[in-house]
């Protein structure tokens, strides 16, 4: 399996419109995130998570050529807005796009992008298969084994995925016994910390790194980052050996 690392950072990316600080000014390559989301191929099947609004800007740079589906972890803005850029799938492979989420976060796409799912449609507008899945509710697409596992983004109940000896937890507060005792011991994990300073409804770097020791993964690897965690070298240093922070183009082979 390759996982690639499509985008680290959090709801506004880095650099942030205005921001004068060392990590939005580094020339570092690293520190130029844009909004969480990640490709995996296995087996020839190609899936991605979350389609924020860079969207168009992570497939310009990894295409992967026909996508047998797109996972959404939940319905916020920044793991959504770019659900119309799917279109160009539409035009070259001529089949529909489908979309996993939760029964709450489908509807929600259905009223946000109203225009899609219009009894009056016009042409040109993404032609999408909506799926609905449940939380430890495993399904297959084209052979593929996938677990979604329900997490906590604050007081919302959204979804993480695990798919072999991988998985992918973003914008996670806090996670069952239930779901830690799933993952004791995965090959590798990739989990959200947002900065360094305590969050209603994220993992700050203590508080990833704490779950981390839970987990007892071989590796992990921290994303949806934000400007204030720090520059990408310096916060390296700080962490232990088996965890190391994402940055956008990163592949992992596991």
């Amino acid at each position: 399996m390759k996982v690639t690392i499509l985008g680290s950072g959090t709801s506004q990316g880095i650099p942030v419109i205005g921001c004068e600080c060392a990590v939005c000014k580094s020339s570092d390559h690293r520190d130029k995130r844009l909004r969480t989301s990640i490709l995996i191929q296995e087996n020839g099947v190609n899936l991605v998570v979350d389609i924020g609004p860079d969207f168009r800007t992570q497939m310009l740079a990894s295409f992967p050529g026909k996508l047998q589906g797109i996972l959404l972890t939940h319905e916020h803005n920044d793991h959504t807005a770019g659900l119309d850029d799917v279109r160009p799938f539409n035009f070259l492979f001529r089949k529909d796009v489908t979309l996993y989420g939760m029964n709450r976060v489908l509807k929600d796409l259905k009223h946000r992008f109203a225009y899609v799912f219009s009894r009056n449609q016009y042409p040109g507008i993404p032609r999408l298969k909506l799926r609905k899945i449940e939380p430890w509710d495993d399904f297959k697409i084209k052979g593929v084994k996938i677990l979604p596992l329900p997490v906590h983004h604050g007081n919302l109940e959204i979804l993480g995925f695990r798919i072999d000896d991988f998985c992918y937890l973003t914008d996670v507060k806090t996670i069952d016994e239930s779901v830690i005792h799933e993952l004791r011991g995965i090959e590798v994990l990739v989990l959200s910390a947002l900065h360094r300073k305590p969050h209603h409804s994220h993992l700050n770097l203590k508080e990833a790194v704490a779950l981390i020791e839970q987990i007892q993964p071989r590796n992990a690897y921290l994303t949806h980052l934000s400007h204030n965690m720090g520059l990408h070298r310096e916060v390296e240093f700080e962490l232990p050996q088996n965890v190391k922070l994402a940055y956008d183009g990163l592949i992992l082979e596991i």
